[in-house]
This record gives structure tokens, C-alpha cells and sequence, in this order.
């Protein structure tokens, strides 16, 4: 079968590498230059199967309220003159309950712990190196309310058999040594010892090489302008390149997908939440992250890729825009600094912002659509990195015609 992937993201490639295992032939098409030049290229690092939670939970409608007025807000809200902005937020405003949110962590991390694992695999099978380390995710918590608040995240995670520890002040030390050197409170944290760190642009540029060496066409530089219907499937898709054919059609163009299938009829409820990162040189091995360190107060993730830094972080509505205001570089440097003074060379860092292509419910949109021969891998929000394996194999079964290894009806566009 010939299958033509839309967007060479992290998503794209996984999804290009398992249909080119299975058999398919496969053209993968980006604007970009190359793979991972999108939000895929410096996000936080962190693979964090554990730490899948959704960003609609009970209580956050009035987190929020406190977070719009912070000097270091974790959460900006630009207003726009965008139905497509105002409908997402009442969507994710209505997952804002118990129920939903348990039973949104549980999809999330189902994908999540089947995409570790298949990382695992692929990571045996072809040597890929990415500044890789498997030393646990620390969520750490500056107050004490805040280390009552995890209980709802220990009973899904318990359920679920994830493996978890949770530390006080001196345990976090013990997890991250360079933290003794900070003077900031830390009442205590969530420790998942079984997630990874990593650096996603590397991954996904090694993965595209091997999936050339498999056959795997990219049209790199190539606008994609629509999907041609014909007769309730997909004719072909219009290019900057010209009208490219396949049998079958694959969407994991993140947050520009909606736009792309909002003409064929499809109502994909998905909203970018543009994010920051700073990629800072490590200066003082001993005062640095030893793997993913995350803020819940300032909701900035701090991970160690190699030789530097990576922090990433915060939420902003925005729509598509892409500017690089200086206090969001700020909140970044304030986080990392506090808990980690002196182990990088912020004069020298990398300021970048991508778009998270976020769901209301925080679930990826995997599966088939009511079109015959066109299928969706889309709407990861922040757990692209950490999701992309399990999607790209999942949407590879059932592209084949084969049963999916997880559940995935509940993944699909009809849930919506």
C-alpha cells in the first residue's frame, strides 16, 4: 500500500518508520526543511509516561484565575478575535471534573506507557543515540498544599500499576544532588523512576535517516495546500510540488491539522498552546539536573540533554503567533536558576517557543475518520515526545488493517 504522511514531526517519522516496517510504501511531506523543525525541535526533553496528566482537572478554572495574575504565570491568555480559541476553552472547561480527568489520565497513559516501551524496542534495534538517559522524572513541589494535591495522581498511577516514590525535601536531594545548592522551598515530590530523557530533534532527524534507508520518501520544502475528496475518499493531496497520490492518507500536522481537514467535514478540536524553552551550556557538572526536574508551581520542566540544559515550559493562548516576549525568557530563567543556581550560562542560552497541538482533554486524536482512506495522528499537546512510538505504531496497525496492541476506540475523532 502507498501512504502519504502530512508533517515531518516527531509524530510523522514514528509514524513513517512503523508503516515502512510493516511493508507500505511511504512519502512523507513537510514545508520545513527538514524533520523536527516545528514543535518537535527544542521541546522540554522529557519522555514522562508517568507524569501523562491531563491539563483539565477539578480545581484548575480557579488555579487559573490565580495564575493569570502572576508575575511568573505558568498560564497567559492573550485573547483573540478566534471562535476556534473560545470553543476550546469551554471544551476543556467541561473536562474540568473527576470523572473526566480520571478517565482522560487513563487513555493518556495507556499511550504513554506503550509508547516507552516501544521506544525501548526501537532504541535496541537501531542504535539510535539522542542524549538518552532512563533516571525518573521528579515532579517537585515548593509548598506543602501542593504535596496534598498529588493524592488523585497517586490513585491513577497505583491503579495503573506505574511504578512511583513519594519524597520528602531530603529524598528529592537524593534524586537530584544538584538541588542542595538551592535555596528555594521544597516541600517535597513525586518521583516516576521509570521515565526517560531526551532530545527530540535528534531522535526524530536519526529515525528519518533509517526510514530513507528503508525506502521512505520526504518532500521536505513542500507547502501542503489541501486534501482533494472524490467520492467519500481522498484523490490525492495539492502541493506546492504538484497532486500526490497514495491508497492511503495520514494528518499528523499537530496544531495546523484542523485547518487542513475543516473542509472535508471534520471538527477536529484542536487549539495551539504555544510553549517556551531555553537551552542552556552546563557550567558546573555537579549544581545540574541529572534528569527531568519539574516545577508544578511555575509548571517548567528542567532536564538534562548531554551537555546542556533544556527548560521548558508554561501555557499560552495565543493563537499562531510566535514572538519571543522577554518575561516569558524570564519565568525560564527564574525557575531553573532557583533550583539549580549556578549550573549553566544563561548568556549563552537558546530562546525558542513552538505550538503544542493541545485536545480539550488532553488525548491524542489516533485512528480512522469517517473518510475510507484518511487517518488522523494528531493533538499530543505537551507528551509528544513522550507519545510518539506508541502512536506512530498504533496508527501503523491500524492502517494495515491490523488490531491495534492498546485499546484505541476511545482514541479516535469520534470521541468527540
Amino acid at each position: 500500500m502507498k501512504v502519504i504522511i502530512l508533517g515531518s514531526g516527531v509524530i510523522g517519522v514514528t509514524s513513517a518508520w512503523y508503516l515502512a516496517q510493516a511493508g507500505h510504501e511511504v512519502t512523507v511531506i513537510d514545508r520545513q526543511e527538514g524533520p523536527a523543525l516545528e514543535t518537535s525541535f527544542a521541546n522540554a526533553g522529557e519522555i514522562s509516561p508517568g507524569y501523562s496528566t491531563p491539563w483539565a482537572a477539578p480545581g484548575i478554572p480557579l488555579k487559573a484565575m490565580k495564575w493569570l495574575t502572576m508575575r511568573h504565570a505558568p498560564l497567559v491568555l492573550r485573547p483573540q478575535p478566534d471562535m476556534a480559541m473560545v470553543r476550546w476553552i469551554a471544551a476543556m472547561l467541561r473536562n474540568c471534573n473527576a470523572r473526566d480527568y480520571a478517565i482522560n489520565k487513563r487513555r493518556m497513559v495507556r499511550v504513554a506507557e506503550f509508547s516507552r516501551d516501544r521506544l525501548v524496542e526501537l532504541r535496541g534495534a537501531t542504535g539510535i543515540a539522542y542524549d538518552e538517559r532512563s533516571q525518573g522524572t521528579l515532579q517537585l513541589l515548593r509548598e506543602a498544599k501542593q504535596m496534598d494535591g498529588i493524592a488523585k495522581d497517586v490513585d491513577v498511577l497505583r491503579a495503573d500499576g506505574v511504578p512511583f516514590e513519594v519524597l520528602d525535601r531530603a529524598g528529592c536531594i537524593a534524586a537530584e544532588p544538584g538541588l542542595a545548592a538551592s535555596q528555594a522551598p521544597i516541600a517535597g515530590g513525586l518521583r516516576l523512576p521509570h521515565d526517560e530523557t531526551g532530545d527530540c530533534f535528534k531522535f526524530t532527524n536519526a529515525l528519518a535517516e533509517r526510514c530513507a534507508a528503508l525506502g521512505v520518501e520526504f518532500l521536505n520544502g513542500t507547502t501542503i495546500t489541501r486534501l482533494i475528496e472524490e467520492g467519500g475518499r481522498i484523490a490525492g493531496v495539492e502541493t506546492s510540488a504538484g497532486v500526490l497520490r497514495a491508497d492511503s492518507y495520514l494528518v499528523a500536522m499537530g496544531s495546523f491539522s484542523p485547518m487542513l481537514v475543516r473542509p472535508l467535514g471534520l471538527k477536529l478540536p484542536i487549539y495551539p498552546v504555544k510553549g517556551y524553552s531555553l537551552t542552556v551550556p552546563i557550567t558546573d557538572e555537579a549544581r545540574a539536573p541529572v534528569s527531568t526536574l519539574l516545577d508544578e508551581s511555575y509548571k517548567v520542566a528542567i532536564t538534562r540533554l548531554g551537555n546542556r540544559i533544556r527548560i521548558g515550559g508554561m501555557a499560552e493562548l495565543s493563537g499562531y503567533e510566535r514572538t519571543l516576549p522577554p518575561a516569558r525568557r524570564e519565568t525560564l530563567e527564574m525557575s531553573a536558576g532557583s533550583l539549580f543556581p549556578g549550573a549553566g550560562d544563561f548568556s549563552k542560552a537558546t530562546f525558542w517557543c513552538g505550538l503544542r497541538p493541545m485536545t480539550p482533554d488532553s488525548v491524542p486524536v489516533i485512528g480512522a475518520t469517517k473518510i475510507d482512506n484518511l487517518f488522523l495522528n494528531c493533538g499530543h499537546g505537551t507528551l509528544g515526545w513522550t507519545m510518539a512510538c506508541g502512536s506512530g505504531h498504533v496508527i501503523a496497525d491500524l492502517m494495515s488493517g491490523r488490531r491495534a496492541a492498546i485499546e484505541t476506540a476511545d482514541l479516535s475523532i469520534d470521541r468527540y
